[in-house]
């Protein structure tokens, strides 16, 4: 029996195990989507923007590890793609872009809406490729989707217009796509040079990341060898956060003094899974240990005295019967007192009556909350509370990321995704509806800044037109709070930060969601547990303190003054 080209692609992305493509339609997409419009194991999700539909399949690659599907038509519709596609390619997220183009004959002719697919893709992909003749099939697609598997990342297959209702051969071979191969065991020599280094140290830390996910228990089980406190880098809080008495939280700038001061104090650094890219955080005069599957992560940040290529859990398990049992634990407690100590703190601000918990608080709310509004400290902590310990976490890059790093853990099945590598905004909202289109019986929670949202704000109506259940949270501060905190730290009185924002609530309620808007912490507890019992999709809009500060791990004195010189200079223009 014969086929079309559309016909073969989706049939061979159904029996792949892809549910979901995202996408707008239009012209050179018409023969792909109407083979999607009657494969009933395929659900198309049009989204009102094809950056979004770029979010959505990358954060379902995230989760899944499988591929994730997204289509641009012509020109523009493929151009749409780009910063999400960037997101998967940062994040090591193996997603199949499947662009449209004009018709073969009109092909370099500069022709309505003709945009050079192979040079705009040329960076951000792994594959990329035009598909010009059905005898190119399957091998073309098979070679799209292998290479994304393979080197996790951006395979993008273009489609002329012409071609996607063209027949193949009736004996055309049916795909059989290949999954990422494991990884090789790791080298002897390396496992022994570790394992002498770590046996001989005095104080030791471990810098976990996302690539030890799945290998927790020989995380911690080498981490209780070692006597070590773990330093988790933001993308490694899903599966190190919980139910872990070695975690001493992030490093980096929205981290703490006790991550900072493991990592400045260890005579010995072993970086399991992460390519933490901020070199100022790293050790001066440690010995360090680098444990990574990529070959090419390894020594780009920080020089490596012994390289372990290889998959974590391999790794550890090969390496813990070698190690010996460090008895002294001075340097771990010292570092987990600091910590517990630091989350004291955080959560003595976090709470909502914390205006009116002594003469300190009253001081410091004279001068970052004037206005009494609600601090971003208590919503989320508020959220850590109430959501179950299934959720999923999407947060937008800036403030609602510092805010879900330091209060919301990531216990139990609980998984985060955000921008963490790109660091783009509007990614919290495009990534909920990816995750929550994979279960829609799953708890899925959007921690949206103000100008992210902003953004890409047509897409709420997408939770709508799918009956996406997902919780859309704003912290609504009024400003793009990360960069008027990086203008105030250096000096420089805040400009172009202020957002004139409309009333969120009101306009999601326009949109269809169930909303609400929140303007005293009084209210805060109740209408977190309100929102996230909702069964369709739902926005809270909570009006949060716009001068709240996110004081770094250690603050330099210039970074002090330059703070008030800003606030100062700002009072004085204001009046």
């Amino acid at each position: 029996m014969s086929t079309t080209v559309a016909r073969h692609i989706i049939d061979a992305l159904a029996d792949h195990g892809v549910t979901q493509v995202w996408g707008v339609v239009g012209d050179a997409l018409n023969p792909l989507t109407d083979s999607i419009r009657t494969e009933d194991r395929i659900e198309w999700v049009g989204v009102r923007h094809e950056e979004v539909g770029a979010f959505a399949a990358a954060a379902q690659a995230q989760l899944t590890g499988r591929i994730g599907v997204v289509m641009g038509t012509v020109g523009p519709g493929s151009l749409h793609l780009i910063n999400g596609l960037y997101d998967a390619k940062k994040s090591h997220a193996p997603v199949l872009a499947i662009c449209g183009q004009v018709p073969t004959e009109e092909i370099g002719t500069d022709y309505f809406q003709e945009v050079h697919n192979d040079r705009v893709f040329d960076d951000v992909a792994v594959w990329n490729q035009t598909l010009t003749s059905p005898s190119q099939l399957p091998q073309m697609l098979v070679q799209a989707v292998n290479a994304a598997y393979a080197q996790r990342g951006v395979a993008v297959l273009t489609i002329p217009g012409d071609v996607g209702a063209l027949e193949l051969p009736k004996d055309t071979h049916v795909p059989q796509f290949a999954h990422p191969s494991v990884a090789a065991e790791p080298a002897e020599g390396a496992l022994a040079a570790a394992a002498s280094a770590l046996n001989g140290a005095h104080k030791v830390t471990m810098l976990v990341g996302r690539g030890a996910e799945h290998s927790r228990r020989d995380t911690l089980a080498v981490a209780e060898r070692l006597s070590a406190p773990m330093v988790v880098t933001l993308k490694g809080k899903t599966g190190f956060d919980g139910d872990n008495p070695h975690n001493v939280g992030q490093a980096g700038l929205l981290g703490n003094p006790a991550a900072a001061d493991a990592l400045a104090e260890c005579d010995v650094l072993l970086m399991v899974g992460t390519d933490f890219p901020y070199r100022d955080f790293y050790p001066k005069d440690a010995t360090v240990i680098q444990i990574d599957q990529a070959a090419t992560h390894i020594g780009r940040r920080v020089g490596v005295d012994v390289a372990v290529t290889a998959d974590a859990g391999e790794a550890l398990r090969a390496l813990l019967p070698r190690l010996t049992s460090h008895d002294d634990a001075g340097f771990f407690e010292g570092i987990r007192s600091t910590y517990d100590s630091w989350r004291e703190r955080q959560d003595h601000v976090a709470d909502p009556d914390y205006e009116d918990s002594g003469v300190v608080a009253k001081v410091r709310s004279v001068f970052d909350n004037p206005d009494d509004r609600i601090r971003p400290e208590a919503l989320a902590a508020a959220i850590d509370r109430h959501a179950p310990d299934n959720a999923v976490f999407t947060a937008d890059t800036g403030m609602s990321t510092v805010w879900a790093a330091r209060f919301i853990e990531m216990r139990q099945d609980r998984e985060l995704l955000g921008s963490f590598n790109l660091g783009s905004m509007a990614n919290a909202l495009p990534q909920a509806l990816g995750a929550q289109a994979l279960d829609r019986d799953r708890q899925v929670v959007s921690l949206s800044g103000d100008g992210g949202l902003m953004m890409l704000l047509g897409d709420l109506r997408t939770a709508v037109a799918y009956q996406l259940p997902l919780v859309v949270v704003v912290f609504n501060n009024g400003s793009l709070g990360m960069v008027q905190l990086e203008q105030q730290e250096g000096g420089i009185a805040s400009f172009g930060t202020e957002l004139d924002n409309p009333d969120f609530a009101a306009v999601a309620t326009a949109l269809g969601l169930t909303a609400r808007r929140v303007e005293d912490a009084d209210d805060l507890d109740g209408a977190v547990s309100w929102a996230l019992a909702q069964d369709g999709p739902v926005l809270l809009d909570v009006v949060t303190n716009p001068d709240e500060i996110a004081v770094p791990p250690h603050p330099k004195v210039s970074q002090a003054w330059g703070y008030a010189v800003a606030k100062l200079t700002e009072s004085l223009e204001s009046r």
